[in-house]
């Protein structure tokens, strides 16, 4: 498809341009936190101070700015987010493509490796394996994106699948093309959209991934994140006290949401936009 239509089709899609709008606000608030909002370290003097014009999501227990805490919370996320599709997509998209395009022994040894970690439970081997490797942001980036690999290498496999058996890509085989330069060159560019749209569904799964890790005490306390904001919110009683500091936990729950949301639409908008069947 080319890069016209292909625009042309997603604009129509009027919840994937929303989705597309929030994406870059929080890739903004990510990549811009420093400019936003200091830091958040210290103490400071209003302790659970409601949202006021001064602190627009009030304060936490040790006084500090919940916005700040959300903006630097955005910054972290995105890391784990891509890091994690960094690992999912270097794994998974050779072995999909090596699965859809070997029809011997290879191809069937990935993919019943595929389909090992596919049934796998993967919330509690999440958890043993964070624990395990320690609670840097980073490796629970990269755990994320080791469970993460399964479901983009069966994509991968079954569009590579469909795309070699096009006349194209047996003519190339004809002329005496190998077959790393027609997965790596014919076949990916050919699969790309619907590569692209997992990887939009993994960048918000990996989200959740890593603040339910953290909300389980088993991300880096050292680093703000979305999911260590909503741990420290626990720890402090904020959840179930009565007065209940409800913005000490709802916005970070409230961007969470938005984050998922955001991504799903986009996900959703580049799908139907590349598939002629779907468009209006």
């Amino acid at each position: 498809m080319q890069s016209r239509t292909f625009f042309q089709a997603f604009v129509r899609k009027k919840l994937a341009v929303i989705g597309l709008i929030g994406v870059l606000i929080i890739f903004f608030m990510g990549f811009a936190a420093p400019y936003i909002a200091p830091y958040p370290t210290g103490y400071g003097t209003e302790i659970m101070e409601p949202p006021s014009l001064t602190h627009w999501f009030g304060t936490d227990g040790l006084g500090l700015d919940v916005f700040a805490e959300v903006v630097w919370g955005a910054r972290t996320s995105l890391y784990v987010s891509i890091m994690a599709v960094a690992v999912a997509a270097i794994i998974g998209i050779p072995a999909g493509l090596i699965s859809g395009y070997k029809k011997g022994i290879t191809g069937s040894i990935i993919d019943g490796i595929i389909d090992i970690f596919l049934t796998l439970p993967v919330l509690p081997l999440m958890i043993v394996i964070a624990a395990i490797v320690g609670s840097s942001i980073t490796n629970v980036a990269v755990v994320i994106g080791l469970f993460a690999w399964p479901s983009l290498a069966r994509v991968a496999r079954n569009s590579t699948m469909k795309v070699s058996e096009m006349q194209f890509i047996e003519a190339a085989r004809c002329v005496g093309i190998s077959s790393k330069t027609i997965l790596f060159k014919h076949i990916l560019l050919n699969i790309a959209g619907p590569v692209l749209v997992n990887l939009t569904l993994v960048m918000a799964t990996a989200v959740l991934s890593e603040s339910g890790l953290s909300f389980l005490g088993l991300g880096d306390p050292t680093t703000w994140s979305w999911g260590t904001i909503l741990k420290k919110a626990w720890d402090a009683g904020a959840v179930i006290d009565t007065p209940n500091p409800w913005w000490w936990w709802f916005f970070t729950s409230f961007f969470i949401m938005i984050y998922v949301i955001c991504f799903n639409l986009l996900g959703s908008g580049i799908n139907e936009a590349l598939n002629p069947k779907a468009r209006d």
